[in-house]
C-alpha cells in the first residue's frame, strides 16, 4: 500500500515565484500560526514566516532574540495551515553569519523540520557567498536589501536606507551580488521609490517590496500590521482592518454579559436529561 498522499492542491515553489519577474504582482504576507496561514492561503503567492514574529507574537523589542527553535515552531504550524502558498521562512539572526556551512547546516534543519520550500537571509558582506553555497547544495533563497531588521543594534533602530549617493550605490550592489549569487527573490525593504525601481530594473529575480514603493515585483507587509492590531503602523502600512478594536469591542461585551449572569445563556448550557 503506497503512503502518498495526493494532493489536490501544487503548492507554488521558488520557481513559480522566480518566473512572476515582471508580470502580475507576487503578492505576500507575513504568517505565524496554523488559523492565520489558512486565512491567508487563498489569497496570497508566498507567506513568509519573518523573525518579525519576535516582536509581533513574542512581545521582543526587535529581532535580535529570535531563536532557531521558535522560527522552526512557528514554521510548522504555517505549513499545516496552508496548502497553496509558498512558505519561506527567515534564519534568524546569528544562523548564517559565521560560515557558508554553519548557514547550511541550520537552513537544512529549518527545511527539514518544518517542510518549508525556502529560507530567507538579510544582506551583508559575506552574505552573498553564503547564498551561492546553500543554493548550490539544493536550498531556496530569497535575499533581502535595504533595511536590515537584524542590523538594529548596529544602525540604531529601524532606519530607511539609500539616502544618499553612496548609500545607494551600497544598496544596488548588495542587490547585484545576491541577485547573482542565486537567489530566487529579493525583498527590498525601506528604500526611495527610484532606487526600488533601479534595483527592480537591473536584477533578475523579482523584487518584493515593504516600503519600497509600487515599482516592485511584488508587495509583503506584516499581516499584524495590514489587520490593525496595533496601535502604531509604519509609513508604509496600509491597515485593511481593525482587530485591535474588535477584539476590545468583543472583549467588552463578553465582559458584560459575564458581570450580567447573561453568558452562558441557554444556548451555551448543557442539562441533564429528562427521564
Amino acid at each position: 500500500m503506497s503512503s502518498h498522499r495526493d494532493e489536490t492542491v501544487r503548492r507554488l515553489a521558488a520557481p513559480d515565484i522566480a518566473a512572476r519577474k515582471g508580470g502580475v504582482p507576487i503578492v505576500c504576507l507575513t504568517a505565524y500560526t496554523a488559523p492565520v496561514a489558512a486565512a491567508l492561503d487563498d489569497a496570497c503567492d508566498l507567506l513568509l514566516v519573518g523573525d518579525s514574529l519576535g516582536m509581533v507574537v513574542h512581545g521582543l523589542p526587535n529581532t535580535v532574540g529570535v531563536t532557531m527553535e521558535m522560527m522552526i515552531l512557528h514554521g510548522q504550524a504555517v505549513m499545516r495551515g496552508s496548502r497553496r502558498a509558498m512558505v519561506v521562512i527567515d534564519m534568524p539572526f546569528g544562523s548564517y553569519e559565521a560560515s557558508p556551512e554553519v548557514a547550511y547546516d541550520n537552513a537544512v534543519r529549518i527545511m527539514k523540520e518544518t517542510g518549508a520550500q525556502a529560507v530567507k537571509v538579510e544582506s551583508g558582506p559575506t552574505v552573498p557567498a553564503t547564498i551561492e553555497y546553500l543554493t548550490k547544495r539544493g536550498v531556496p533563497v530569497m535575499g533581502h536589501v535595504g533595511l536590515r531588521p537584524q542590523a538594529v543594534l548596529v544602525d540604531g533602530g529601524f532606519k530607511a536606507k539609500g539616502k544618499d549617493e553612496a548609500g545607494r550605490a551600497v544598496i544596488l550592489d548588495e542587490a547585484r551580488r545576491t541577485a547573482d549569487a542565486g537567489a530566487f527573490a529579493v525583498v527590498v525593504e525601506g528604500v526611495a521609490e527610484s532606487l526600488a525601481r533601479e534595483i527592480t530594473a537591473v536584477i533578475a529575480p523579482p523584487t518584493i517590496g515593504i516600503g519600497a514603493s509600487a515599482g516592485c515585483d511584488g508587495q509583503i507587509l506584516v499581516t499584524d500590521d495590514m489587520l490593525g492590531l496595533f496601535d502604531w503602523t509604519p509609513k508604509f502600512v496600509r491597515r485593511y482592518a481593525d482587530l485591535k478594536g474588535e477584539i476590545e469591542r468583543a472583549a467588552r461585551e463578553y465582559a458584560d454579559d459575564v458581570k450580567a449572569r447573561t453568558f452562558p445563556g441557554e444556548a451555551e448550557t448543557y442539562y441533564a436529561k429528562k427521564g
